[in-house]
């Protein structure tokens, strides 16, 4: 296929020609080593100006209040549903992700997964006026399906939910619930009669998968270095360098959300680590390929129907 037909969202310079260069190297790769990693949030959809599982976990709340009035006096809750950002914060982002966690506690992994995808049936973006289904990125679907092309086998290595993202993977990016690297909770086995089943619990298993646990989780959990990283924040910087590091041909590849009038622009920032400079920094330092969505993408988001 020609170069011309190739990426089309991508706008013609340097980081188009980075990715097609690498693409085009690729193919002398024996195919096990051919193996990507993509954050989700903020690199293959929107995660502005709140991300897609809070607005799922918030909508799970209201359901829940509806039933019983006496859930919204929960500190947490409290908080959330008043949009006090003063006490959000000091409540900070785990005690605040383990509460809504709990709403879903002891519920089977198969009703979560269906609660997940009933949500995105129904919801919408709250700014860009389109389904959150439709918020994923356009250039980056047009990415996947040129690494599949190539045989890659492609993750998803999110800091969000394993379940959360897993319900969604196949759906929206082709890629299976078993290549998802994710935080994990736990679970319990109930097992009365010889039956056992598997219900949700609210304990962590493991680390949030952010910044270097997210390399060892891929190796844990899947077992092969990639050669391609893709990430958005200071939350992939070992992913993109652990990828970058490896036996050439290697991309780390940046995105950069520069773009208010398409989508939004602000820094790439950890959600649970401290970070000593700007992504972008380490990324230009590095010599990764940084993304900028205002100049790289002719289109952001896919047509809508």
């Amino acid at each position: 296929m020609s170069d011309d037909r190739r990426l089309p969202s991508w706008r013609p310079g340097p980081t188009r020609d980075a990715l097609l260069g690498f693409l085009d190297q690729v193919t002398t790769v024996p195919v096990d080593r051919r193996v990507a990693c993509f954050d989700n949030d903020g690199t293959l959809w929107c995660e502005r100006p709140t991300y897609v599982q809070l607005d799922f976990f918030l909508d799970v709340l209201g359901q829940a209040v509806a039933r019983d009035a006496e859930v919204a006096k929960r500190t947490e809750f409290a908080a959330l549903l008043s949009g006090d950002r003063e006490e959000i914060d000091a409540l900070g982002l785990p005690r605040i992700a383990m509460a809504l966690a709990g709403l879903c506690a002891g519920i089977s992994p198969e009703v979560f997964t269906a609660m997940v995808r009933d949500f995105l049936d129904r919801a919408r973006h709250q700014v860009l006026d389109r389904p959150i289904r439709a918020t994923t990125y356009q250039p980056m679907l047009e990415l996947l399906d040129e690494l599949r092309a190539l045989d890659f086998t492609i993750s998803v290595v999110t800091g969000g939910g394993t379940e959360f993202v897993r319900a969604l993977s196949e759906d929206l990016y082709g890629v299976p619930p078993e290549r998802v690297v994710g935080t994990l909770l736990d679970y319990d086995v109930v097992d009365p009669d010889g039956s056992p089943s598997l219900v949700r619990s609210t304990r962590l298993f493991g680390k949030v998968n952010e910044g270097a646990a997210k390399v060892g989780n891929i190796a844990t959990q899947l077992g092969r270095r990639p050669i391609l990283g893709v990430g958005n924040s200071a939350g992939d910087r070992q992913m993109l360098a652990w990828a970058d590091a490896g036996e050439a041909p290697t991309l780390a590849l940046l995105v950069d959300h520069d773009d208010a009038e398409r989508e939004f622009a602000y820094a790439g920032k950890a959600e649970t680590l401290a970070e000593s400079e700007p992504i972008t920094e380490v990324a230009l330092r590095g010599g990764w390929t940084v993304v900028s969505m205002a100049r790289d993408w002719a289109t952001v988001f896919p047509p809508l129907d």
